[in-house]
């Protein structure tokens, strides 16, 4: 009857204009949650999967129930979300002597709180809820992986010391889970340990191979680009490659964090040798500026590109809970007990590497888009191994819990959830706690090469 009085047709009725107006307000909804995060101390993930419950309500209340495409959609948000966030982690991380012992203490404690929460929320999923051991250490995986794009534009209120410890720790958690989450699925066939060690070695060699050579490629190659296309033109290569080698049954994410790496220090992967060696082959040196303005630009590409998929993530998930499974008791005791055994294993570790007050860094473990991003990979690519013993919901239990601990904690510390002061297409750490800028970097002088 309203609809009628309004003329305002049903959700079924809607079209492409349709589409475009309600993504529209989404990302500026999301917009506004980012600053009301930074106004409110509230993390604007909870916003955007508030968003999705309220979007999932309003549908049913006009007659629908189900998203359209909602397979095809969370699958090709997941590749290229996948892909951007991981390149998004690469392009942060700055390699120097210097900062060698924080990159291997926070590279080691990731991947050892990684290990540690993974077994033992996979041992409870197996024990409490009968999930199968292999299934329960598929879904633990991702609920021990750190949210990188929760935690980087949260910290900067914090110490330097602290800020740099909690960028790197979760910028690897991120890395160190999604690799480990495809090698997990990848071997899941194996029968013996040192099948699964051999299956490993080849798959890691091979993918190293392909990608050390295409990241060197494509780097020079794209330095020497002058349309004003060659972002996204590399973007495509890159999908391309990783594609290829996904089907081939390779690790492809490895590629991506090459090409980061490679693009965010080339001065590490093209030294002085490596000019010489073009030198002698006639080919054109590396240009410096042009290798400054190509790192500024795939900074801004990826930190815009990362929050629309982030975006339609966060709603997206929110869309699929079923908001009365948030009522049921075992569920928020299963949640509340996962996130126990996450802050457990993490302080544990923070004690044994001597971490200077662990106790204030115990808490900022949100999770987040990663964990959300691997659940959807399990039920559109591997639905053999979902369960129905397993509620979304606790997953989103997870999530709050952990998002709004982790900002009652910042704000206990007198921080407030603020971002990390940082200008486009720099690295958001800066050495001694110095604002460092691009042009404090010395750049190969082509002539005097």
């Amino acid at each position: 009857m309203l609809l009628s009085i309004f003329d305002i047709p049903s959700l079924k009725d809607f079209g492409a204009f349709s589409i475009v107006i309600g993504g529209s307000l989404i990302i500026i909804l999301s917009y506004f949650a980012n600053l009301l995060a930074k106004r409110t101390n509230i993390p604007s993930v909870l916003v955007l999967i508030g968003m999705g419950i309220g979007i999932r309500q309003m549908m049913q209340t006009f007659g629908m129930h189900d998203i359209p495409y909602e397979g095809i959609i969370l699958e090709l948000l997941g590749t290229v979300g996948l892909i951007f966030i991981l390149l998004e982690a690469a392009l942060d991380l700055e390699l120097s002597k210097e900062k060698l012992p924080l990159i291997w203490k926070s590279a080691t404690i990731s991947l050892l709180i990684l290990i540690a929460s993974t077994l033992g929320i996979a041992a409870f999923l197996d024990h409490f809820l009968g999930l199968p051991q292999f299934s329960a250490l598929v879904y633990a995986l991702p609920l021990s992986i750190m949210s990188s794009a929760i935690i980087i534009p949260s910290v900067g209120g914090l110490s330097m010391e602290k800020k740099e410890f909690m960028v790197y720790e979760s910028t690897f958690s991120d890395i160190w889970g999604i690799m480990a989450f495809y090698l997990l699925l990848g071997n899941q066939h194996a029968e013996t340990n040192s099948e699964i060690f051999i299956a490993i070695g080849k798959n890691i060699g091979g993918t190293l191979l392909i990608s050390i050579i295409v990241s060197y490629k494509l780097v020079y190659i794209l330095q020497k680009i002058n349309s004003s296309v060659k972002l996204f033109l590399s973007i495509a290569v890159l999908m391309l490659i990783y594609s290829i080698q996904k089907l081939l049954h390779l690790s492809p994410l490895i590629l991506i964090l090459i090409f980061g790496l490679m693009l965010n220090n080339y001065k590490i992967f093209f030294p002085k040798i490596f000019q010489n060696i073009l030198v002698f082959l006639g080919l054109p040196l590396l240009d410096g500026k042009k290798m400054k303005g190509l790192r500024h630009d795939f900074h801004v590409l990826t930190l815009e590109s990362a929050f629309v998929i982030r975006t339609f993530f966060f709603v997206m998930f929110g869309a699929t809970i079923v908001v009365s499974s948030l009522m049921n008791l075992e569920v928020i005791f299963y949640g509340l007990i996962i996130s126990v055994i996450l802050y457990v294993a993490r302080y544990i570790f923070l004690l044994l590497f001597r971490i200077n007050d662990p106790a204030s860094l115990l808490y900022i473990a949100p999770r987040g888009l990663i964990t959300i991003l691997l659940f959807f990979q399990i039920g559109s690519k591997h639905p053999e191994l979902q369960s129905s013993k397993f509620d979304s919901a606790i997953l989103l239990v997870v999530i709050f819990v952990t998002s709004i601990v982790m900002t009652f904690s910042l704000i206990k510390q007198g921080s407030g959830l603020e971002p990390i002061e940082v200008q486009e297409g720099q690295p958001l750490l800066k050495k001694d706690g110095e604002t460092r800028s691009d042009e404090d970097v010395s750049v190969p002088d082509d002539s005097a090469n």
